[in-house]
């Protein structure tokens, strides 16, 4: 991509991968110029487990984006997420440097190393360390402490850390595409950038994304994330219970829950009936639509009180004021909002893609909001990114030199 203002982004979700190219207008504006789509095979809840397939599928989406934007794509702004991702707090001290006791950015960097020198396992790698506040000497809950005077800064910093076999495995994927990476970014993040208002992360919110084949949760308050979390269960579980359940295919389940699933029963008619094939020259078979949501209900429950239990992890004392936004192709069933507002006992909404001027109607769906958040946070961070081309091999070699040390 040889124009500055127009960059792409990668979603390597567990059933599909996307690809979108936009371009930032001199007002800021940015607008989706190309897109492209592939089916996810070889990778299971995020984690590569077959080379060959995963770099066909991101090959596709790629190619199918560039021939859409007439743009060519060598770089782009990559997701990560997975059972593999891991999270926690850490807290990072230093003194002053200046003689005035001016704070710089040099000292908030500084600040923020210091919180990444934790001791975590040798087969993990931090990929996010991001800043909750600052304080300096007696003063806390500062969000920019630079400019300010003090003799001890301090930071309270959210560490996100993958592991090193799957975070390298999708590097080598990538780079057998031929593409570098701008930037790696958790989802979940990439998902707060177009989902929610600066009020909202103040005040207090939760982000469901409910996925394929995980579900991911992240936790906002005082204008910083707080928690993250994985729950090893998505939509693929909600359709293999209705394969098993009613006896058909995967993919007959898949098409019998997108149209007429829902996720709680009592509020489908009883006497409403589906009709559907369960396998290739038999007889039609008939179902109430409240059986089909009978077998749905369950799975829902478990992943939202799964959600619940990771949400105590967080250690919220109070109920977040702006309550939870549901994501992901997951959450689109009829009825999830109601029974996510019963289990989780606090206002419910769907999120609802934000902050791009113009999306074609195909991709202006939530199943999307991943793919938009990757692309928005792209243009956010462009400045500042340092990854041109060649930024992958650096980091393989970064990997390579921790395996040569470690064995």
């Amino acid at each position: 991509m040889s124009r500055e203002n127009i960059l792409a982004s990668l979603d390597i979700g567990t059933t599909k991968i996307v690809c979108l190219v936009a371009e930032m207008d001199e007002e800021g504006k940015i607008y989706i110029i190309g897109h492209g789509q592939a089916k996810t095979d070889g990778l299971r809840r995020g984690v590569v487990v077959n080379m060959e397939k995963t770099v066909k599928s991101i090959r596709k989406a790629v190619d199918d984006a560039q021939l859409v934007s007439g743009t060519e794509i060598d770089r782009v702004t990559v997701g990560i997420a997975g059972e593999h991702i891991r999270s926690l707090n850490s807290h990072g001290v230093v003194a002053v440097g200046r003689s005035d006791n001016e704070i710089t950015p040099q000292d908030v960097n500084k600040a923020i190393n210091a919180a990444r020198a934790i001791a975590i396992p040798v087969d993990r790698e931090i990929i996010h360390v991001i800043p909750q506040e600052f304080s300096v000497d007696e003063q806390n809950s500062i969000k920019d402490p630079v400019g300010m005077s003090g003799v001890r800064l301090e930071v309270e910093a959210h560490i996100v850390t993958a592991s090193v076999t799957s975070a390298k495995n999708l590097y080598r994927a990538l780079e057998r595409c031929n593409l570098d990476i701008d930037h790696m970014v958790l989802e979940s993040l990439a998902l707060s950038e177009i989902l929610l208002s600066e009020e909202e992360t103040d005040d207090g919110i939760i982000v469901v994304d409910i996925g394929g084949g995980i579900t991911n949760i992240s936790v906002f308050y005082n204008g910083a994330i707080r928690h993250t979390a994985v729950v090893s269960l998505g939509g693929k579980n909600v359709t293999n219970d209705i394969a098993i359940g009613l006896r058909t295919s995967v993919d007959q389940a898949e098409t019998l829950k997108i149209a007429h699933g829902a996720a709680m029963a009592a509020m489908v008619d009883p006497e409403e009936m589906i009709r559907f094939s369960t396998a290739i020259n038999r007889p039609e078979k008939e179902v109430s639509r409240n059986v089909l949501a009978s077998i749905i209900e369950p799975r829902m429950e478990e992943i939202f009180s799964l959600v619940a239990r990771e949400i105590k992890k967080a250690g919220i004392s109070e109920m977040p004021a702006a309550g939870v936004v549901l994501a992901g192709g997951g959450s689109l069933l009829s009825g999830t909002v109601e029974l996510a507002e019963q289990i989780f006992d606090m206002p419910v909404r769907m999120g609802q893609i934000d902050k791009i001027e113009h999306i074609p109607e195909e991709l202006n769906n939530i199943r999307y909001a991943t793919s938009h958040g990757l692309l928005y946070y792209s243009f956010q961070n462009e400045s500042v990114k340092g990854n041109k081309k060649g930024g992958l091999k650096s980091f393989l070699k970064r990997f390579e030199n921790w395996i040569t040390k470690q064995f």
